[in-house]
């Protein structure tokens, strides 16, 4: 399971890139939400009623891919490919063992329910 976080503005790129190494074309499977958090890079600051107020979560698109294992390095450098921009707040990138997947409409489990 590929996790990502990146900037929402690079969401584009990125998926460009994945339709470039994924055997199914635009037609992989992603999981695409907003999400707010807070890390290296820091919030902007926003003016309020005249008054200066530092944000301090910065908004991130977070991407959620299910890969088999041949495509987990491909998948990581078209993230990277797509997102980088070489500058801090270019996001993060985790991957985590998947345990089991079912396809529920068939039944079908591992590798071939991806």
């Amino acid at each position: 399971m590929i996790t990502a976080l990146i900037r929402p503005e690079r969401l584009d790129d990125v998926e460009d890139a994945l339709a470039q190494i994924l055997d199914e074309g635009d037609n992989y499977r992603i999981t695409v939400d907003t999400v707010e958090g807070r890390g290296r890079q820091e919030g902007e600051v926003e003016y309020v009623r005249g008054r200066a107020v530092k944000v301090r979560l910065v908004q991130k698109t977070r991407i959620t891919l299910a890969v088999n294992d041949a495509y987990v390095e491909k998948t990581i450098e078209a993230i990277i490919k797509g997102a980088r921009e070489g500058q801090v707040g270019d996001g993060k990138i985790f991957v985590t063992p998947l345990e089991e997947v079912v396809r529920i409409r068939t039944g079908e489990r591992g590798g071939q329910a991806i």
